[in-house]
């Protein structure tokens, strides 16, 4: 690797990742002010377990990230089943556009879309709405991952259970099932990551009494930052990133397998 090539790729990083250190640094800033260093200090961290609505805010999102992912699980998963153990059927290229759609769409278009066609059937806006808006983003990601593994599946494996009388659902659960485990539960880690984070698509779709951690952090920033904010960010950065990396583990170590 040339120096070039170094100096250019050590930018790169530092332009990505060094704001988040400076807010994970300034979460431990003693001083009330953002800007000043008075320090070391978790007296941020105490602060934000006393803050009723930011907690409540927080288990909103836990339960909207727990519900939207399992059933972007199941959806992705029976999608991938469909896409790799099914070959050439009507309608394939427009239901793998469909299934991939919400992965490549900008979120403010996905956030829109979905707030129409909940105020064209008549739902209201509130948790199931976000749980629903959350589950269509998340089915792609799922569907990618377990299709990954299908593929890399040797099938004669199911091949042998059925000669052996097992019916296709029994293959499924005996065979199929226990060898994509890892990916489906590498896809649900990675829809909950995603609806975690999330603040374009629920803030379209989300009513009142329905505010998710992002969207209290957003309303919270937008009248000032202050070390409680950096506090909270750190903590979801870094539940976010232990559950992309266990995900990157879970589909690792069984792709190697």
């Amino acid at each position: 690797m040339s120096a070039l090539t170094r100096t250019a790729l050590g930018l790169g990083l530092a332009f990505l990742y060094a704001p988040i250190l400076v807010l994970v640094a300034y979460s431990f800033n003693a001083s009330a002010l953002v800007t000043v260093w008075g320090g070391f200090s978790t007296r941020w961290y105490a602060t934000l377990i006393a803050d009723g609505p930011l907690i409540a805010a927080a288990w909103t999102s836990l339960k909207v990230a727990l519900a939207s992912a399992a059933i972007a699980t199941g959806l992705g998963t029976l999608a991938a089943l469909a896409l790799e153990r099914h070959g050439r059927f009507a309608g394939r290229g427009l239901f793998t556009g469909l299934v991939y759609a919400p992965m490549v769409m900008p979120e403010v278009i996905t956030g829109l879309s979905l707030l129409l066609l909940f105020v064209g059937i008549g739902l209201d806006r509130g948790l199931f709405a976000i749980v629903v808006a959350h589950a269509t983003f998340g089915t792609g990601f799922v569907a990618v991952i377990v299709a990954a593994r299908l593929r890399g599946l040797d099938r004669s494996l199911e091949e042998a259970a059925a000669d052996l009388g097992a019916a296709p659902a029994r293959v499924f659960a005996s065979v199929t099932l226990p060898l994509i485990a890892p990916s489906v539960a590498a896809g649900f880690l990675l829809a909950f990551t995603l609806s975690l984070d999330d603040l374009v698509i629920a803030s379209f779709v989300a009513g009142p009494g329905a505010t998710t951690l992002p969207m209290r952090l957003y309303s919270q920033v937008r009248l000032g930052v202050n070390p409680e904010i950096n506090a909270a960010s750190t903590l979801l950065l870094a539940t976010a990133g232990v559950l992309v990396l266990t995900a990157t583990w879970l589909t690792g170590r069984r792709t190697v397998a």
